[in-house]
């Protein structure tokens, strides 16, 4: 095990091992992890090998591993049945090698630990064990605490019932006693024994501070400890109590936080931290959301969650970015306002896809601008400062960690130009949250920071950047470098006034992966570097901004979340007089253009494209008419290089094709 950097002003060190990464160029020291709430053991531990490690986090939250109540019900989770490690994440085999794959890919595991109390009611656990009337496999009735129920008003004067009643009916462990704290230890050390590095452990709040010291007191080996601890003020149990023991939850932090990028003004959050009330920060383990919350449970507000979609990226990017606590990523799933509601039923990896969408899986760990503000904190732990503040006075903020890192969010509705004082010596760096830098070049935007230490920073609504230290690069992609040709797609579709065509494209995973390309790991692999060559059109050229490759998102980090992908623009042969004034591509950006040999509906896309990252000159796409037909169907193209279901392309050429239809025409430009 090894010394993971926790973000804190104090360093405390904390166990794990070594990281190597094969991507991005650089990740830094890992300093933030992840929660894969109710994700299966071998789905985590192929989310270690080939993402978490690769892209530099620290360890994953796992969901509790011990045998529980049968149910569907994500809580089943949390009434514990016996220590036997069967749980719906899968078998006592299944977690040994999660674990041992994780570390080997350089990510720590810790575990959701259930210790204040057993299953409620009576029947068989998911591993077959029988239990009822406060009779389980290793405890019997003397060893909990008397049956009563936690009041209401008892979390704020009566902390003996807070500690010795019982949570929503589940019955009470007495964690004083020398039997139950030998068994909770049995349990915590035959975890350790397999290589987990820590703990979560919930319900804290409600077992006495000393009861838990007793009890890790007697492991076999260090770990990190961080305890749940609903403490918004004014309680009779207090967080403070728990510091003796280690890490405690900052659940202030969710909420202000949430608060803030909500209805607040970020201009407000200069002194986010201590200042606000908060414990200290080398105490605190501090997230957006968590599973409770999100779902109106344990300290819930007005908690900014996926379902805030670009909102809840920028909350995270400055939790991420703003040196406070031990952050952890929220990874989720659609529960459709079924607040009881399990896991999706499929995998999250099912062979080479991975069922990461709006209505299954979130990922939100992967989302560009999560990742890269993580790694942007691994590369800016050394200076735990904020220098460089700059604001508004409303939603728009900037800010340098010392002369380490730099990042600016905007949170209005306008775009952003303005010149700031970044920290940063003169240079042309990669910005984290469009991917980063890899061999050298930058996967996604630039920023130049002049000899004064300034930068001339523009973010479209709702974006940010960050750019670190180690991001300055010489060169990109888009730089000379590649096979650069002025690449013309129309596509025919018939559409009216408020619709608007945008493409999704590049070169096909499966395809893809076959020549080696694991484009599913690295969704960069597959994309392909454009710059578009029609800026002209009012309604189009915000969309295009920051939309620099053809890929199959339907936006890019610093693209407007307005966009649906890469957008066209309508043109005609011929503009007929009736139709008043007379509008030209040349010109407007829309309109008669001279390239269009057909007549009216022919949607335009005119950029450079870099030949290079195409295969063998192919590439593919597919239409979406935004407030219309939205996806055109299948395409079974003619003399297509692979087999797939869109059009194909090629690039340096011009490209004619149909909405929904096989038809296609290639030519020279």
């Amino acid at each position: 095990m090894k010394n993971i950097i926790l973000p804190i002003v104090a360093s405390i060190s904390v166990l794990a091992s070594n990281h190597i990464y094969a991507s991005p160029s650089s990740t830094g020291a890992p300093t933030t992890f992840v929660h894969l709430f109710e994700w299966s053991w071998p789905d985590v531990a192929k989310e270690c090998e080939t993402f978490l490690g690769p892209q530099g986090y620290a360890a994953v939250q796992v969901s509790p591993p011990s045998e529980h109540i049968t149910g569907s019900q994500w809580w089943t989770r949390y009434q514990p049945v016996s220590y036997q490690l069967v749980s719906r994440g899968g078998d006592r085999a299944a977690f040994i090698d999660m674990v041992s794959r994780c570390k080997a890919a350089g990510v720590d595991i810790y575990v959701d630990t259930v210790i204040n109390h057993m299953a409620h009611g009576s029947g068989t656990g998911v591993a077959g064990s029988q239990f009822g009337n406060k009779q389980y496999p290793i405890y019997s009735p003397n060893d909990f605490h008397q049956t009563c129920a936690i009041n209401p008003e008892d979390y704020g004067n009566n902390p003996w019932r807070v500690q010795h009643c019982e949570l929503v009916g589940l019955h009470d462990l007495d964690t004083d006693a020398p039997y139950v704290q030998s068994q909770l230890t049995n349990y915590l050390n035959d975890l350790l024994d397999i290589d987990v590095a820590g703990f979560r452990l919930d319900a804290s709040k409600h077992i006495p501070a000393n009861d838990i010291g007793d009890i890790l007191g007697k492991l076999n080996k260090q770990s990190v400890v961080f305890q749940e601890v609903i403490d918004q003020g004014g309680e009779a149990v207090q967080a403070s109590e728990y510091f003796q023991n280690g890490l405690v939850t900052e659940f202030k932090y969710s909420i202000k936080l949430s608060e803030t990028f909500k209805t607040g003004q970020l201009a407000w959050l200069k002194s986010f931290g201590e200042q606000w009330g908060f414990m200290p920060s080398y105490k605190a383990v501090v997230f957006s959301d968590n599973h409770d919350n999100q779902r109106g449970h344990g300290g819930a507000g007005s908690i900014v969650t996926f379902h805030d979609g670009k909102l809840y990226e920028l909350a995270n990017v400055f939790m991420l970015a703003y040196p406070y606590g031990y952050p952890k990523v929220m990874s989720s799933y659609e529960f459709n306002g079924n607040t009881d509601a399990g896991g999706p039923t499929v995998p999250v990896h099912q062979g080479n896809h991975l069922n990461c969408n709006a209505q299954q899986w979130q990922c939100e760990h992967r989302k560009p601008f999560i990742t890269g503000a993580m790694r942007f904190r691994n590369h800016t732990n050394d200076d735990w400062s904020v220098q460089n503040w700059w604001d508004n006075g409303n939603n728009r903020i900037a800010f340098s960690r010392g002369n380490l890192g730099f990042v600016a969010i905007n949170r209005e509705s306008n775009n952003m130009n303005v010149r700031l004082a970044t920290g940063l010596p003169a240079g042309t760096y990669c910005d984290e949250l469009s991917g980063g830098k890899s061999a050298g070049y930058c996967n996604g935007r630039t920023i130049t920071v002049d000899g004064d230490g300034t930068a001339q920073i523009s973010l479209s609504s709702m974006d940010a950047i960050a750019i670190h230290h180690q991001s300055m690069t010489t060169d990109t992609p888009n730089d000379g470098d590649g096979d650069w040709q002025r690449t013309v797609v129309f596509i025919k579709a018939q559409t009216q006034s408020g619709q608007d065509m945008f493409v999704r494209g590049g070169l096909d995973h499966n395809a893809a992966s076959q020549r080696g390309l694991q484009c599913d790991q690295n969704s960069v692999l597959c994309q392909i570097p454009i710059r578009h060559l029609n800026l002209r059109n009012q309604t189009t050229a915000p969309w295009k901004s920051g939309d620099t490759y053809l890929d199959w998102q339907a936006t890019e980090p610093g693209q407007s979340n307005q966009a649906q992908g890469t957008a066209l623009d309508w043109t005609t042969n011929v503009w007929p007089a009736n139709w008043g004034e007379k509008k030209t591509y040349d010109l407007h950006g829309f309109g008669e253009s001279g390239l269009n040999q057909w007549g009216p509906h022919y949607w335009k896309l005119d950029v450079e494209m870099d030949c290079s990252q195409t295969h063998q000159g192919w590439f593919e796409l597919k239409a979406f008419v935004k407030n219309g037909q939205g996806w055109e169907s299948d395409i079974l193209q003619a003399n297509r290089p692979y087999a797939s279901n869109n059009h194909f392309a090629q690039c340096g050429k011009l490209n004619v094709f149909e909405f929904g239809k096989n038809t296609h025409l290639i030519q020279a430009l």
